[in-house]
């Protein structure tokens, strides 16, 4: 990984972990997108699948950053190896520096969506794979 990504995620991290809003979880979205993004191929499956599930359960689905949580402790308990499709070149046109960028609050809130949307887009040939695994795994429709 980038090690200036890496010290932009903390920061971020500290920023979300310290959120106001705490019945939401934010942070759990900072999580997911940063590593989608990141992902290598030596990246473990079930990091991938577990962030590409969240960035689907809160932007396809409305999750709140509990929520999706909650979602990713379920699919834990579930013991079986995750198919992993090939990684997208690009990753989303925005970045931990570019939410780091927007003032905290409304607007840093609101690029963070933007950034989650950005890395969603970017894995689009693994949309249908999330939406069935929600279905099946954690009966999403």
């Amino acid at each position: 990984m980038n090690i200036l990504h890496d010290k932009e995620f903390e920061e971020l991290s500290y920023y979300t972990l310290g959120h106001p809003d705490t019945t939401y979880f934010i942070h759990q979205h900072v999580v997911d997108a940063y590593q989608a993004q990141n992902a290598t191929h030596e990246t473990k499956r079930i990091t991938l699948i577990f962030s590409l599930i969240g960035l689907y359960l809160y932007l396809e689905k409305a999750y709140t950053g509990k929520q999706v949580q909650l979602a990713h402790m379920k699919l834990a308990r579930n013991k079986k190896t995750w198919t992993i499709l090939s990684l997208p070149q690009q990753r989303g046109k925005v970045t931990v520096s570019d939410v780091l960028k927007a003032e905290p609050g409304q607007a840093r809130d609101g690029k963070i969506r933007e950034w989650c949307s950005s890395v969603w887009v970017a894995y689009k040939n693994w949309h249908q794979a999330m939406a069935m695994l929600a279905k099946t795994e954690l009966n999403v429709d």
